[in-house]
């Protein structure tokens, strides 16, 4: 139960965005279908289970592309957000049948071109993953990839779309899918699809999108901001024990580079729960379960207070008892600040790809003094 809370809370996070749905919004509903292969982790069983496996998967969103001419939409080539319905079309005993509900973004490329016939765009889904059959010891060995039924839903992908008519357009697009639970129980390989879509967007609105000239900007402050954050989480070592308690917490120093982003460098210290009640014979060391590393953040400014924390970090000390398999760790996730500069968000660490645990954040900016006015 507690996991489905945290996953709902990233979904409404990185929904945030999506209900700001106004008048001059132009609303639509887009249809998909997508095929493509599962990819493995070189062990013999993920190679036995793909070959059982023929993925494919239809898509059903409903999203609005603002048409108010912010800056903040203006520098994001007036992206659309929305929420979304994805469903595998066959069913499989050992993964079941993958379904998910997520909030999206996607945000095109080049230039603020309203006119033009082929666009291109990148997009990111994040929302809750349901409906699999999970690993059992006996009713379902072979499945290493998930260890509960249900996971998140992250995908990240390139789409291109050509407008057949006001009313409608024709899109491809290719990315890559993952249902994972952030290893709260293992196993947890995760099932990553790479989906290849051909897709239908019918616009609900006839009139025509043109939010206008160039809007005026406010001055651009720079300064610096201090962001002191407390990551909370769980994680399970080993399959068929218990998740333990995971977290940690960061002081960052990030400047404002632009209107869209700000980057900075920090200090994370991690501790993971739960060593001395896996090896109750060996003496636990305060550096056997405590780690520190040095983080490069960034953060791309989606609206004035939605924002993704995007971050490398570089281990100077690694937890030996905490499974910290590289020397360096990604963050990537969804976090909101409020007008009193506390702020929230949900993101996945991990290394090379797979996940160490879901964070759940909290915590509070402390803005420094303007040094430079920049207007545009």
């Amino acid at each position: 139960m507690r996991l489905r809370k945290i996953f709902i809370l990233g979904l409404f996070f990185s929904g945030i965005c999506s209900f700001q749905v106004e008048a001059q919004s132009k609303k639509f509903i887009e249809v998909s279908y997508d095929r493509g292969p599962i990819i493995g982790n070189n062990k013999d069983w993920a190679s036995e289970l793909i070959d059982m496996i023929d993925y494919s998967g239809v898509d059903l969103r409903f999203g609005w592309r603002s048409g108010k001419n912010t800056y903040y939409n203006y520098i994001n080539r007036f992206p659309s957000y929305g929420l979304g319905f994805t469903s595998a079309v066959n069913y499989y005993k050992e993964i079941g049948r993958p379904m998910g509900v997520y909030a999206f973004g996607e945000f095109p490329f080049g230039k603020n071109d309203f006119n033009r016939k082929l666009n291109f765009s990148y997009f990111a889904q994040i929302g809750l993953g349901f409906n699999m059959n999970p690993y059992h010891p006996d009713n379902n060995p072979l499945n290493g990839f998930v260890g509960t039924s249900v996971n998140a839903h992250v995908h990240f992908g390139l789409k291109a779309a050509y407008k057949v008519s006001d009313s409608y357009e024709l899109f491809t697009s290719i990315g890559t899918k993952h249902y994972s639970n952030g290893s709260y129980k293992k196993p947890n390989a995760g099932i990553n699809f790479i989906p290849i879509a051909v897709g239908l967007k019918m616009n609900l609105d006839k009139a025509e999108f043109h939010p206008g000239i160039k809007p005026d900007f406010p001055p651009l402050e720079k300064r610096g901001y201090w962001n002191i954050a407390a990551y909370t989480g769980m994680k399970s070592y080993e399959i068929g024990e218990k998740a333990y308690f995971r977290g940690g917490l960061g002081v960052n120093y990030l400047w404002e580079l632009s209107y869209k982003y700000r980057g900075g460098i920090g200090i994370d210290w991690f501790y993971g729960a739960g060593a001395r009640d896996r090896y109750p014979e060996e003496d636990i060391a305060f550096t056997d379960v405590n780690s520190f590393a040095v983080v490069g953040s960034w953060e791309w400014k989606l609206t004035e207070n939605l924002y993704m924390p995007i971050a490398i970090g570089v281990y100077l000390s690694k937890a030996h008892y905490n499974q910290e398999t590289t020397g360096f760790y990604e963050r990537i996730g969804v976090r909101y600040r409020m007008d009193n500069n506390i702020f929230a968000g949900v993101q996945i660490k991990a290394h090379k790809a797979k996940a160490d645990f879901f964070e759940f954040t909290f915590g509070y900016t402390i803005p420094g003094k303007v040094r430079k006015v920049v207007v545009r």
